[in-house]
């Protein structure tokens, strides 16, 4: 079992961003509006390295039947099952926004659906939704379509349906299979009925299946969260993501439904790490990064070994480091070298495009010194390795100058057994893994312990 160096647990607990981005999302300014988004999206049309290059879609579906009080997703929860047919004549103009702007009918080589709950829409709902971007893109041979699942909204039809519209990986959101947990958090659900849906996935030929789960959350105990490993563990998907819940009831209104006394200890909460790590490495699973474990046939694990792992608003990707296009309110992406969020409410999402506007309310353009810290991060992230000639010859810079304060830092986790720094390169230790955002924090200019995680 590892065992965290005790003088960075403060660190750790503080909740460094999860570097799905650099800079992270509380840095994006509202200055950045509609017509700078805009402009990043005609930089790309006239780009003759980019503009015909494939791009990722990412679609945000805010709508849930009923309210988990640990979420912390920007949501509708709402039974009016006409609110998500108009949202999807939203999501069309948005589509044709940005179209218009790249000139051109994009390639699509990855799509993702995230909410909310994408499966609260109704199969028909799902085929209009992929009819809709199938009209206006193109998707490549190979696309690599995913989306998130409630277990409780779905039955064999729908994942007939799912896969005739071609996804070919289904992310199970199952958080927890203890009902002291499930009750504490509102979220009934029969892992025997889970098991039931990822064998149909199975025999109707999906690549991957994965499961999501949490740990922290109120009314979790060792033996509780033992058990639901164990059960996650012989199911035997491809992918385990592993999140730690973040109790910020000042932030998130439904998670002051949670009795704070019935949370774990943070001492608690790193042995449940600790006990899911170590668990699921016996079990066969190769630990991707930060929350991610996954079977060594997995594209991650393949893409991992060969240096070519990604990282990007969806998390870690074996896809190709591309574009990425968000729809839907919150949606945030990634054009060129900007990041954009639409608006956050379905108001005001529906005002941006009833007035023909993109419905960007906020975003960045990154500068140099951002792109050059953006680089380490994500190979920290992703490889756990940084060649400082690579970043030198990249970007023109000496390394050991421009970093003169950060390089002290790292000698002092070198100390504590958390990286190895050679002339060349920096690398982060199996122990340095777990800790991999503390690690990369230190690169980030903007971020300071005190923080609270910004996505």
């Amino acid at each position: 079992m590892l065992s965290f160096p005790q003088d960075l647990l403060e660190r750790y607990e503080a909740q460094a961003p999860n570097y799905i981005s650099y800079p992270s999302l509380d840095q994006f300014k509202a200055g950045f509006g509609p017509r700078h988004y805009a402009q990043a999206l005609e930089h790309r049309r006239q780009s003759v390295l980019t503009r015909l290059k494939p791009l990722s879609v990412y679609v945000h579906l805010p709508f849930c039947e009923n309210l988990c009080l640990f979420c912390n997703r920007n949501k509708i929860v709402t039974k009016r099952y006409s609110k998500s047919v108009a949202y999807l004549e939203l999501i069309d103009q948005e589509l044709k926004l940005q179209i218009e702007h790249l000139g051109v009918k994009p390639k699509v080589s990855q799509l993702h659906l995230t909410g909310g709950s994408p499966t609260y829409l109704h199969d028909s709902e799902l085929e209009r939704l992929v009819t809709i971007l199938k009209s206006q893109t193109t998707f490549t041979p190979s696309v690599d379509m995913s989306l998130d699942i409630d277990p409780r909204t779905i039955n064999f039809e729908s994942l007939v349906t799912l896969h005739h519209l071609g996804f070919t990986r289904l992310n199970f959101c199952v958080q927890d299979c203890d009902i002291s947990v499930q009750r504490a958090v509102h979220r009934l659900q029969d892992l025997d009925a889970i098991k039931t849906l990822i064998g149909h996935s199975r025999v109707l030929g999906f690549k991957c299946c994965s499961l999501e789960l949490l740990y922290g959350l109120p009314k979790q105990t060792q033996q509780s969260f033992e058990a639901t490993l164990a059960c996650l563990i012989d199911i035997s998907a491809d992918r385990v993501t592993l999140c730690a819940y973040r109790h910020q009831p000042e932030r998130y209104p439904s998670q002051r439904k949670i009795k704070e006394q019935d949370l774990p200890s943070s001492h608690l909460v790193l042995q449940f790490f600790n006990t899911a790590h170590t668990s699921l490495m016996r079990a066969g699973y190769e630990y991707i990064g930060l929350d991610l474990f996954s079977k060594k046939s997995d594209p991650l694990y393949v893409a991992k070994m060969r240096g070519s792992l990604h990282r990007n608003f969806l998390g870690f990707s074996a896809e190709p480091n591309t574009d990425l296009m968000a729809l839907g309110m919150s949606g945030v992406g990634s054009i060129g070298t900007t990041y954009s969020q639409n608006a956050t409410t379905l108001e005001e999402y529906r005002l941006f495009l009833e007035r023909k506007q993109l419905p960007v309310v906020k975003g960045l353009a990154l500068g140099r010194d951002d792109l050059v810290r953006k680089s380490i991060i994500m190979g920290l992230m992703c490889q756990g390795h940084v060649s400082f000639d690579a970043i030198e010859e990249a970007y023109l810079i000496n390394f050991q100058a421009y970093f003169g304060h950060e390089m002290q830092q790292l000698k002092h986790l070198e100390t504590q057994g958390l990286v190895q720094l050679t002339i060349k390169s920096l690398d982060v230790t199996e122990l340095g893994h777990v800790l991999v955002r503390t690690i990369a924090s230190i690169f980030d200019r903007y971020w300071t312990p005190a923080q609270t995680p910004s996505f």
